[in-house]
């Protein structure tokens, strides 16, 4: 019989200056906390499957990430609204829900709307 040993302990955050990780944390709270934009809506995206603490510090380096190419390219913050991943995934949440309703022992006949 073979063990297999499991690493309870969360992943650690790279190397960096320790201030510039607090700053971001508490940046990226205040724009989670921004209604209808694209870092609230990953926020959310993230918790339901990773937590809070986890999400937040994705966030934080999602700004990061963001920061450093705003410096690079000397452009502006574009925000892509909530509803950036709603468009992105379109195609995959109808056929989520279609098979939902399917499971849920109806039949749905899908009729695009004219645009």
């Amino acid at each position: 019989m073979t063990r297999v040993l499991v690493n309870d302990d969360p992943p650690a955050v790279r190397k960096g200056a320790p201030w510039l990780k607090t700053t971001l944390v508490s940046a990226a709270w205040a724009a989670v906390r921004t209604k209808d934009s694209y870092l609230q809506a990953q926020f959310h995206r993230l918790r339901a499957r990773r937590g809070a603490k986890k999400a937040i510090l994705a966030i934080a380096a999602s700004m990061l990430t963001a920061a450093y190419h705003m410096l690079k390219n000397a452009v502006e913050y574009k925000d892509l609204g909530s509803g950036h991943f709603a468009r992105r995934d379109r195609h995959k949440i109808i056929q989520r829900l279609v098979r939902r309703i399917n499971e849920l022992g109806c039949e749905v006949q899908l009729i695009p709307r004219a645009a």
